[in-house]
């Protein structure tokens, strides 16, 4: 939990950008208190803006066929994948079924949601550096217009970026985000902390720079449907110096943290791995976003156990957005289950994380709840 943050407040929305904003938390059922003051560049109504109340609940879903069972690792943060294993972001069938709202949506999407008892807050896709974006999976979401597209963009090498040498593949992505007319979350170059990722990032000052240079880029294009998603890993917060890498507050719109437990522990709690980030990402006025969190298969019958105290973790006033992985893409062989993080097919922790979807916390919007499937 954030430092000397109580849990429950009441709040004012924002009026004009880079305005100071109270964003009210609904928290845990202990009483009320402060909310903390956060700040952010984007435009209300224009790009996604933090709920007034809870934090909302969103997840990758690989579309039908990506990251089998046994698939190879993953590629590094940064490479010119589509998704975390390197598979690409669209379904092969390309069929959509229907929204809630009568409009198309990808099916592997539906079908994760039928199974939660709900409809996604926000949906999340994995573009390459040179991939065109939005993909007809992006398309097809922003249509229907009832869902927040999260989309992760890789990284380049950062020298280059600064130099000017893409900026023509900048220019271009903006044009493509604005030509949505959509509120989108955009998170550039992830756990950019991360030891394989030093090649190309070469080191925070480097990526501060890069960092502003394409923000610098998107504002001369006129780009307000964006919310700049800064996002490390959370051990970038321990071992190593994940602050370094930050662009600033009048850079960032939300602050990120990719949280999975490790696959060197046989049983390690969301509070854990979130700990020493949440101390650093309390002193900050911005919210709050886990956008890669799940539990490893290898926790067997205790995955249902790790689901509810991470439902406990993440009722945190700051919080305000949490992103499941439901995959299994990152697995490095069949056996490697602390790499797979996918509950389809696991009855309790599917139930577990029902309860966690539903619980009003992460349902901000409150939307209609069914018993799933």
């Amino acid at each position: 939990m954030v430092k000397g943050r109580s849990r429950t407040a009441r709040a004012k929305m924002p009026v004009a950008a880079l305005a100071m904003l109270a964003i009210a938390a609904a928290g845990c059922s202990d009483g009320a208190g402060a909310t903390p003051t956060i700040t952010t560049t984007t435009r209300a109504g224009v790009a996604p803006m933090p709920p007034e109340k809870g934090a909302y609940f969103g997840a990758w879903v690989p579309p039908d066929g990506a990251g089998p069972t046994g698939s190879a690792s993953p590629s590094p943060s940064g490479s010119p994948s589509d998704s975390p294993s390197g598979s690409p972001s669209e379904s092969p069938s390309g069929s959509p079924s229907a929204s809630p709202s009568g409009r198309p949506a990808p099916e592997p999407v539906r079908g994760f949601e039928q199974a939660l008892g709900r409809q996604l807050d926000i949906v999340h896709s994995y573009r390459g550096w040179k991939s065109a974006f939005p993909s007809r999976d992006d398309s097809a979401l922003l249509a229907a217009g009832d869902r927040y597209l999260l989309l992760t963009w890789a990284g380049a090498d950062t020298k280059e970026i600064v130099s000017g040498e893409h900026d023509a593949v900048i220019r271009e992505r903006a044009r493509a985000v604005k030509a949505t007319g959509k509120p989108i979350f955009l998170r550039w170059s992830r756990d950019m902390d991360a030891p394989g990722a030093r090649d190309r990032v070469h080191g925070g000052k480097e990526f501060v720079a890069a960092w502003k240079h394409i923000r610098a880029i998107f504002k001369a294009e006129r780009v307000d449907n964006v919310a700049w998603v800064w996002c490390p890993t959370a051990t970038g917060f321990g071992s190593r110096n994940g602050p370094s890498y930050y662009p600033g507050d009048d850079q960032v719109d939300w602050i990120c943290v990719d949280a999975q437990p490790g696959a060197g522990y046989d049983y390690r709690d969301l509070s854990e791995v979130v700990k020493v980030f949440m101390d650093w990402a309390g002193d900050r006025p911005k919210p709050i976003m886990v956008a890669e969190f799940g539990v490893p298969k290898a926790y067997g019958t205790r995955r249902a156990e790790w689901l509810r105290k991470a439902a406990e973790t993440l009722q945190n006033p700051q919080v305000k957005a949490v992103v499941y992985f439901n995959s299994d893409e990152q697995a490095q062989e069949p056996r490697d289950d602390r790499r797979k993080y996918a509950v389809t097919g696991d009855q309790k922790a599917v139930s577990a994380l029902r309860e966690l979807a539903t619980t009003p916390y992460f349902n901000p919007r409150n939307l209609p709840v069914t018993s799933g499937e």
